[in-house]
Parts: structure tokens; C-alpha cells; sequence
């Protein structure tokens, strides 16, 4: 009787994790990783760092699926039409994706803009480091943003597979962020 119980309770216990969705591993107050990737802005590549960036102030890193898709060309549209908001704010944004560099080369000029960069990272090992593997099709990003504070911890990210919200809710993360010291 007692081994049944704990059978089915292994069960339960194992199609109870096989099937939840999963949450960012990174949550607010986390340091992340710093990393270097190729990326590319208005369609020329370079080496971006985040350690770089997080000097200058707090940077939005969100991760998308497949860049010339609708949903991540919505999102990359939303960012770049919102950039002089963040701007404002003294933020910087990078996009992530699986992509090859040729691939995002294009998308950065037509979808971003030219407006912020986007970093590929064919390799998975950013995407990794944030736990932004898309859990049903591991080979790729899932829609996952996050607010960097200028420290290198997480001040805020959301999960959501829908584009709608993503910049938004940076937006409103970033701004409720304490301002530095000597800063109005």
C-alpha cells in the first residue's frame, strides 16, 4: 500500500514538473550574467558587452523566438519605436535570439530600425544564463525581458509569450527604479 502511494506520488510529482511552465530562474535582486556576443545595429556587426552597457545605466535585455516572424517583428517594432523613451531614461535596450548574425543583421535595419542592437547567440550559452530557453522548442529563445539595473542584478522581467507588454512594462519598471545619487 505504502510503496503504490509513493509511486503514484512520484508520478504526480514528475508530470506535475514536465508540464508547469517554466519561471525565470533570475529573479529581482539576482546578479546575471555578464556576457559578450556578436551583435549587429543597422545591419554592421560588433562585439557588444553588457558590462560595457551596465556602465553607462540600467539596460532592458529581452529575449525573442525567431527574428522575421510576426510576433518578434511586433516586438522588435515596439522597442524601436519606444527607444526615445528609454533614451529618456538613460537606458539602454539589447535584443537576444538564436539567430545567425547574417539573419539579424537584416532585422536589425528592418525591424529594429537601426535603433538598438540585437545579439546572436547561436551557441544558447546567453539564453542559458538567463533561463530563457523556450521549454516546449528548446532550440529556441523564449519571449522573456528583463531590466538590468546598473549593478548587474535583475530589477524586474517578464515572461510572455504575447509581444504586447513587453515594452510597456519595461518602461514602467525602469522608471520606478531609484535614481542614482546626485540625479534629479
Amino acid at each position: 500500500m505504502t510503496r503504490r502511494i509513493l509511486a503514484r506520488l512520484a508520478v504526480l510529482s514528475f508530470a506535475s514538473a514536465a508540464f508547469s511552465p517554466a519561471l525565470a530562474a533570475l529573479d529581482i535582486g539576482d546578479p546575471v550574467p555578464k556576457f559578450t556576443a556578436t551583435a549587429a545595429l543597422g545591419g554592421k556587426t560588433f562585439r557588444y558587452s553588457l558590462a560595457d552597457a551596465l556602465a553607462k545605466g540600467p539596460v532592458v535585455v529581452y529575449f525573442f523566438p525567431a527574428a522575421g516572424t510576426t510576433d518578434c517583428n511586433i516586438e522588435a517594432h515596439a522597442f524601436a519605436e519606444a527607444m526615445g523613451q528609454f533614451e529618456a531614461i538613460g537606458a539602454t535596450v539589447i535584443g537576444v535570439s538564436a539567430d545567425d548574425i547574417d539573419t539579424l543583421k537584416d532585422f536589425s535595419v528592418k525591424q529594429c530600425q537601426s535603433k538598438f542592437p540585437v545579439a546572436s547567440d547561436q551557441a544558447k550559452a546567453v539564453i542559458e544564463g538567463f533561463d530563457a530557453v523556450m521549454q516546449t522548442r528548446p532550440d529556441f529563445a523564449n519571449r522573456l525581458s528583463y531590466v538590468i539595473a546598473p549593478n548587474g542584478t535583475v530589477a524586474y522581467y517578464y515572461q510572455n509569450l504575447n509581444p504586447d507588454k513587453h515594452v510597456e512594462r519595461m518602461l514602467n519598471a525602469l522608471k520606478a527604479l531609484p535614481k542614482p545619487a546626485g540625479s534629479r
